[in-house]
This record gives structure tokens, C-alpha cells and sequence, in this order.
């Protein structure tokens, strides 16, 4: 039962007894889920899912009943269920959403209006309490009539955007069925935003295109900002516009095609801003709709929570009920097919922006609070503009091919091979390599070969008579002086006078 009980609500709360001498610990809880989307209070178990039990079953839903008779006004619907678990007794409290909103913790001088923020049970800031009141009274903030009359405005962009779209002129009984004015000609808050003039200062976009990943990033400077306002149909199409000047379309060839890859698909972009714009909660005084660009992201912040006051997964990708905040502008935009009625934006922008990444990873994010929603689209192109960038020798991809060959360093290459890049140098007579070959032959100094070897380079030189080689021939006949033949013999030169 316990199981089933937590199973069926989306929200509930765990109590380990009936606090009777101080009721406003869960009678707050009561106040909040009845504001909101409304869940289960269980008493007789810890947080920690530890059961207790409860003694004197009857006599404390009794004092139950009584309690949030008399300290919630007015009083909510709820259910009390008793039931056993593993043979503990445990009560069950069911509160029912409630439109008669605000309900209101009223005693000793205290009225507090509480809402549900994930788990706990906060007052109601005064803008939601103002939503909670026109709850309450069956209006929303797009139905108020306002003092404004149609007759001292223009609609221009308004009523040429719908009859492009519809093929359908619009007519003075047609801003009557759509509740855009009254019978007297008075605007509406939903025809008053419809309007070309800003008449309500606060109705504007901002857009701005940081340089970097944050909005105090290291020049700290916008690349570009727009401020948008008047009438939230010319709205929307600005800052599409903005978004578009401000990102890449890249292309590539495959084959013979010319494939086309945005940096955001335009039709999840048109979804997240109309969103904003229906689901903004207007009432925010100084709170505008934000578009911030990022180098590897898209931010779309709009004031205002889910309007059930629950949070949302970051990774929500499902179709959910249709709540709508501003259900005049919410007709308004689904007549000029800018939305749908069955509260499929969310998935319909996850699954846009995911099929342009195509890698079965979700690249969208939501995220909400008791005063923003914020919708987080990533850069489909972010981490692919370049190519990878070359440090030293080595490619950013990881890869072990150098980029270029190897640089060449004295007689080696860089890549550490044996052999050399050029012949060897020769110095003096040995070659680079080691051989002992000579490189010429063997240069000649004096009579002697540097080689070492005993032939003569040439003949000898011959000085005197003797040769220089030591032998003992002389080298011409002997020169005769007088009678006497030098060379010492007795034989006279010639014969004797």
C-alpha cells in the first residue's frame, strides 16, 4: 500500500508522528500541496523510510480533519486513509490541487500561503501569490481588462504576421472572440502585449552575444546585444533573427550534395522562445526574458516557474499536461501555428536539437525554481570549426604520424635511423665512416711517399760527381785537368809533347 500510495502522486511528504501541539509543520505541507499539484502526506514513517506506526488510529484523523478545518482557509479537499504496513498502523493524508487558490494557513494572526518547491513546503513569494489569486477568482493575468482602448493603438505586425500565416484578415468581432478587448473596446492584458507599442515597459527580450563561456569571461564584453519590445509576435521574430546573425550555418560536401549544419535547428529555437513568451509570468516587474549566446551554448531564461510548481528533470524529454499560464496568447499562437495545444514543446526541442548531433546523447537541459525557467541548448558545431591543431611534430588527434618528415640534425635524422643523410665528410686522409682506404692517392713530400714505401718518387739528383744515392759510379767521365786525368789514374790524358 505504501508503495502505491507514494507510485500515484508526484509529490509527498513523510512524517514519523501527528504533531498536535505544533500542526504547522505539516499543516504548511497541506497549504503547499493544495496550491499546487497537490500529493501525499504519510504519517507513521522517517525519512528514511524507517516505519513506525501510529497508535489511536481514529482519534488522530479526527484531530486531522479538525485541524485543517480550522487553520487552512478555505479548506482544501483531502482524504484520509488508514492502512496497515508490515503490521505497523499508518495514516495516509491526501491533498487534492484545489482552484479555489490561494488556501492559506490561517492562526494566532498568521496567513501564509505555501507552495511546493521539490521537496519542501516554502511561502509563496508575492508574484505567485497574485497568480494563486487569479486562480482563485477562474482569471489569469492575460484575461484582466486593463484601461487601455484598441481605437488608441496599432496592431500592424500583429494582424500582417496572421493573415500571412492563416490566410485570415482579422476582424474587430475577432479581437472579441479572442478576448483581446472587452465589448466596450478596452484591451486586455493579452491584446495589450499583441500591440505594436510598448506599453508595458517591463514587456521586453534582451539579447546578448557573450564573448566566451560565461557572461564575466576574460574581455568581459558583449559581441552583440539587442534590447526587443513592442508587440510579442514582432518579439519573436527578432530574436530569432538575433540568434541567427549570431551563429554559423556550416556546410559540407557528401557525394554530390551540399549538406547543411546550423549551429541550432531553427525550429527548436522558434519552440524555446515561444515558450518564454506564453509561459512568461508577467506580473515580474524588472524581470525581462533573457537570450544569452555562448561559445559552445544557447540560454533562454524566462520569469516564472512550471506553473504546477514542481521541478523538472534537466534531461526531461517527454510530452506533459498542458498548463498554460497565459491561455489567451497560448490560443493566440497556436491559431498562427507557432505552437502546439498537446504540451509537447519540451520534447519536440530535445529531439530537434538532437537529431542535428546525431550521436544518441541528449544536448538539451531544462531547469526550474520558484521564480525562473531556463532552457539550455548546446552548439551543435562547437569543437568542430577547425581542424586539429598542429603543436610540434605531433597532431592533436592523437595519432603517431608525424606532420611533416622529420627535421635533419648534423649527420643524423630526427627519426632515429642509422643511416646517414649525405656522403661522409672527408677530413685530412680518413673518411667520416672509418675505412682505411685513402681518398687520393698519397701526396709526395721530399724523395719519400707519405705512404711509407722505399721507391723513389724520381731519380735522384745528382751533386758533384757522386750521386746522391750513394752509389759509386760517377755520374759523367771524369774532367781532365793538365796531363793528369782527375779521377787519379797513371794513364796521361793525351800523348806527350
Amino acid at each position: 500500500m505504501l508503495s502505491k500510495l507514494i507510485s500515484e502522486c508526484t509529490d509527498y511528504e513523510l512524517k514519523i508522528a501527528v504533531e498536535i501541539n505544533k500542526p504547522k509543520s505539516w499543516l504548511k505541507s497541506v497549504s503547499a500541496l493544495a496550491n499546487t499539484i497537490g500529493g501525499n502526506i504519510i504519517f507513521g514513517i522517517s525519512n528514511n523510510y524507517q516505519i513506525v506506526g501510529v497508535e489511536n488510529i481514529q482519534k488522530l484523523c479526527e484531530i486531522i480533519s479538525e485541524l485543517i478545518k480550522v487553520r487552512i482557509k478555505p479548506t482544501p479537499a483531502v482524504r484520509l486513509i488508514p492502512f496497515k504496513e508490515k503490521n505497523k498502523l499508518l495514516i495516509a493524508l491526501k491533498v487534492f490541487p484545489g482552484n479555489a487558490t490561494p488556501y492559506y494557513y490561517a492562526f494566532d494572526g498568521i496567513k501564509e500561503a505555501y507552495i511546493r518547491l521539490g521537496n519542501e513546503s516554502i511561502v509563496a513569494p508575492s508574484h505567485i501569490l497574485n497568480e494563486l489569486i487569479l486562480k482563485g477568482n477562474n482569471q489569469t493575468y492575460d484575461t484582466l481588462v486593463t484601461n487601455h482602448q484598441k481605437r488608441d493603438y496599432s496592431f500592424e505586425f500583429f494582424e500582417a504576421t496572421f493573415l500571412e500565416i492563416t490566410h485570415t484578415k482579422l476582424t474587430e468581432s475577432d479581437y472579441r472572440s479572442f478576448n483581446l478587448i472587452n465589448s466596450e473596446g478596452f484591451l486586455t492584458n493579452a491584446g495589450v502585449l499583441l500591440a505594436d507599442q510598448n506599453i508595458y515597459k517591463h514587456n521586453r527580450i534582451f539579447c546578448t552575444h557573450w564573448n566566451g563561456f560565461t557572461k564575466t569571461s576574460i574581455d568581459d564584453e558583449a559581441i552583440d546585444d539587442k534590447e526587443i519590445s513592442g508587440s510579442i509576435v514582432k518579439q519573436l521574430y527578432t530574436a530569432i533573427d538575433f540568434i541567427k546573425n549570431n551563429s554559423k550555418n556550416k556546410w559540407f560536401k557528401s557525394g554530390i550534395n551540399r549538406i547543411e549544419k546550423p549551429d541550432y535547428d531553427l525550429d527548436a529555437i522558434r519552440e524555446a522562445i515561444v515558450n518564454a513568451l506564453i509561459h512568461r509570468e508577467y506580473t515580474r516587474l524588472g524581470a525581462e526574458i533573457n537570450v544569452d549566446i555562448y561559445s559552445d551554448r544557447l540560454e533562454i531564461i524566462s520569469p516564472g516557474n512550471m506553473l504546477s510548481g514542481k521541478k523538472i528533470n534537466k534531461n526531461y524529454n517527454s510530452i506533459i499536461a498542458s498548463e498554460r499560464r497565459n491561455p489567451v496568447l497560448a490560443d493566440v499562437f497556436a491559431r498562427m501555428k507557432f505552437m502546439e495545444r498537446r504540451g509537447s514543446g519540451l520534447k519536440k526541442i530535445t529531439k530537434k536539437t538532437n537529431d542535428l548531433f546525431d550521436d544518441e546523447k541528449n544536448h538539451v537541459e531544462f531547469y526550474s525554481d520558484n521564480s525562473f525557467f531556463k532552457v539550455i541548448i548546446y552548439n551543435s558545431n562547437f569543437h568542430k570549426e577547425f581542424d586539429p591543431l598542429e603543436v610540434g611534430n605531433e597532431p592533436l588527434d592523437g595519432s603517431n604520424e608525424p606532420l611533416v618528415e622529420p627535421l635533419e640534425v648534423e649527420n643524423e635524422p630526427l627519426d632515429g635511423s642509422n643511416e646517414p643523410l649525405v656522403e661522409p665528410l672527408e677530413v685530412e686522409n680518413e673518411p667520416l665512416d672509418g675505412s682505411n682506404e685513402p681518398l687520393v692517392e698519397p701526396l709526395e713530400v721530399g724523395n719519400e711517399p707519405l705512404n711509407g714505401s722505399n721507391e723513389p718518387l724520381v731519380e735522384p739528383l745528382e751533386v758533384g760527381n757522386e750521386p746522391l744515392n750513394g752509389s759509386n759510379e760517377p755520374l759523367v767521365e771524369p774532367l781532365e785537368v793538365g796531363n793528369e786525368p782527375l779521377n787519379g789514374s797513371n794513364e796521361p790524358l793525351v800523348e806527350p809533347l
